[in-house]
């Protein structure tokens, strides 16, 4: 029966279109974090300014994915993702004529950062609540894992490809991933399914009210936010230019391979549960796999050898993974389909507060404790997350199954 629904999911047209679309998409994001970064600690030097490219993605995406889930919900979800993917194709474009120029500064940079936040606040709730529109309920699980397992393959050739691009200069990374961009617009745009448009007002009190669901529902609340807390205090993406350049002693190739070290991890995981889904104890396999996440990030903040630093990154990678694919299954299980955009747009917050302020948080610690102290101590603390979550939502320790 397992080979039998991944056939059946494989020939899902409109899906395996939006997946093309978001493979595209993802390698050109992540080839463009990883020259953005790089470009930023060649201007400056600074673990500071690497943190505050973090933040200043965050913020405008805490303050409009609420009104962006919303809108998600009222209209089409595939023609708001292909506009971001336009609308970062004309931020590569820009980061093109800006290197070119010798106009691309510090300043320049964190302002690309907070377009670059404002239009994934828009993207996120979009793609997340489009999944459900193109499979059956039953296939959902496995559409999920197949998601996860082709966005972690372009995070591992992404980072991998921009850094061995950028060998050749940012100008050439930034031209590659506005092409990719454009792909994934034109798949988008051609994606069909049937819309079933919120015919509520928007006010305060819808546009709030995926918020209200996720609260009363502590089961998602302790998902979604375990999660947050993880990756905020264990997560080191922030710092892996100056663990590259610093402490393992590596160029932008290295730094390539340790960005996609993760994906690497989260791309196997991906893939076993998409073939073996999990049928029983999900909600103590999700805390022991953020406790093996804290445990892993340790071992690497505290590694000066690249062999060991990635292996440790594929280990946090693989223990994520099992976590996504639990929490995005939960959600879309638990929630009815009008109002997926709104509390996908909550997720959205999370998963945003957890990179982009969680690189903040580490540039931060970095500065104060250096690199070493950081991520250590982050993974530490993310150990004490999941013994405390254990505690505060039994609902989600005890979950058995999916749905």
């Amino acid at each position: 029966m397992p080979k039998s629904q991944i056939s059946q999911l494989l020939a899902q047209t409109q899906f395996i279109r939006f997946w093309l679309a978001r493979l595209a998409g993802v390698t050109a994001n992540q080839m463009l974090m990883v020259a953005v970064a790089w470009q930023m600690y060649d201007i400056t030097s600074s673990a500071w300014d690497l943190g505050l490219v973090g933040l200043f993605q965050f913020l405008p995406a805490l303050l409009m994915t609420l009104p962006a889930g919303h809108l998600a919900d009222r209209l089409h979800r595939g023609r708001i993702f292909a506009v971001c993917m336009l609308l970062q194709a004309a931020v590569a474009v820009l980061l093109v004529a800006a290197t070119d120029g010798g106009f691309a500064t510090r300043g320049l940079i964190l302002w690309v950062s907070v377009i670059l936040g404002a239009v994934r606040a828009f993207q996120s709730p979009a793609q997340q609540a489009l999944i459900p529109s193109l499979v059956r309920t039953d296939l959902l699980p496995r559409a999920i894992a197949l998601s996860s397992s082709g966005m972690q393959a372009a995070i591992i050739c992404g980072p991998a490809l921009g850094g061995v691009l950028y060998l050749n200069g940012a100008v050439t990374v930034y031209s590659i991933c506005a092409l990719l961009l454009l792909i994934a617009g034109g798949l988008t745009l051609a994606v069909r399914y049937q819309h079933r448009p919120s015919t509520l007002a928007a006010n305060w009190r819808t546009v709030f009210a995926g918020v209200a669901f996720v609260w009363q529902n502590k089961l998602l609340l302790g998902a979604t936010s375990l999660d947050l807390f993880a990756v905020l205090l264990g997560g080191a993406t922030a710092l892996l230019p100056i663990y590259a350049r610093d402490i393992l002693h590596t160029g932008p190739v290295g730094l390539g391979l340790l960005r996609a070290a993760p994906a690497v991890g989260s791309l196997v995981m991906s893939l076993a549960l998409m073939r073996w889904p999990l049928h029983r104890r999900v909600g103590h396999r999700m805390l022991s796999g953020i406790a093996l996440f804290g445990l892993a990030t340790v071992v690497f903040g505290l590694s000066t050898h690249i062999g060991l630093s990635l292996i440790a990154l594929v280990i946090t990678g693989a223990a994520d993974s099992i976590s996504v694919v639990i929490r995005l299954t939960l959600v879309q299980l638990e929630t009815p389909d009008e109002m997926r955009g709104r509390v996908a747009a909550v997720n959205s917050i999370f998963i945003g507060a957890s990179n982009q302020l969680g690189e903040f948080e580490s540039g931060a610690t970095a500065a104060w404790f250096g690199p070493v102290g950081s991520v250590v101590t982050g993974g530490i603390c993310t150990l004490l997350v999941a013994a405390i979550w254990l505690r505060l939502f039994p609902t989600l320790a005890q979950r058995d199954r999916m749905g």
